[in-house]
């Protein structure tokens, strides 16, 4: 049975063969995050990258007023910090945790002498991957941006619910109507009459702080066209995750915690 939390299970790193891992595998630093832990504040210096395996990140705008709203949303599809290799170096805007769970981190420095391995060309396996992955993820805040734009607040919801299905590794979820219309930047009454049509047509299950997913293809039915084109275009160009190979001649990659040297903190 696969690990969860084995490095592996972030589909970025499982992608690398463990020959191109060798040299930074041992640098990797598993770490536990908790709900609403902030790994980032817009204008933060990345001083690492984050891999999740079984944690959900946000990564939100904050209007001027305090309002927020969700613009991308990376699980163990992906990592935190493409700013680093895009050549910014801080966070454009806040990360937060919104499933808790673990993660791996990586230095900065480390991740970027892997980068530019070979001298900057598209020749390095890690290299191409992190951009194929940031044209993902560019891909979601475009789709998200429009969606929340001309779709219907349950169509929203649909597209929320099955990105969050796809990060996780059960189907259920625990959120609040609250924390979801944050997310949307919708009104909290939208969130309960859209969840509750969509209960009603038995396609979910809420109860205080849990959503459960019935039925996955009722919910990609009832989604507006966004959620297929962000999947259609991580599909094409990410590879699909490939089972965990047998390790056992490099290193074990260091076991640490949230609240020590990490930039985590938590927000109230």
């Amino acid at each position: 049975m696969t690990n969860p939390n084995s490095l592996w299970q972030n589909h970025l790193l499982n992608s690398l063969s463990v020959a191109k891992c060798d040299r930074f595998f041992p640098h990797l630093e598993l770490v536990e995050v908790s709900l609403g832990d902030v790994l980032y504040e817009s204008g933060d210096e990345v001083r690492y990258a984050y891999f999740p395996t079984t944690c959900i990140v946000s990564l939100v705008y904050v209007m001027e007023s305090g309002a927020p709203a969700e613009i991308a949303v990376v699980g163990d599809d992906g990592m935190i910090g493409v700013s680093l290799f895009m050549g910014g170096g801080t966070m454009p805007n806040r990360a937060v945790v919104r499933s808790a769970g673990y993660a791996y981190r990586l230095r900065a420095p480390i991740l970027m002498q892997e980068f530019n391995r070979f001298g900057g060309y598209r020749t390095g396996t890690l290299h191409d991957l992190l951009l194929k992955y940031t044209q993902t993820l560019l891909t979601q805040i475009a789709q998200t941006a429009a969606c929340n734009r001309h779709h219907f607040v349950d169509q929203q919801l649909c597209r929320w619910l099955l990105l969050s299905l796809d990060r996780l590794h059960s189907n259920e979820m625990v959120t609040t109507q609250e924390l979801i219309a944050n997310m949307l930047g919708v009104r909290r009454e939208g969130i309960t009459e859209a969840a509750g049509k969509l209960q009603q047509a038995k396609l979910i299950n809420c109860r205080r702080g849990h959503i459960t997913v019935l039925d996955r293809q009722g919910l990609e039915a009832r989604a507006c066209e966004c959620y297929q084109v962000i999947k259609t275009e991580a599909d094409r160009l990410l590879p699909a995750p490939q089972p965990e190979p047998m390790v056992s001649h490099i290193p074990l990659p260091k076991v640490g915690h949230s609240k020590g040297e990490a930039l985590i903190f938590r927000h109230e």
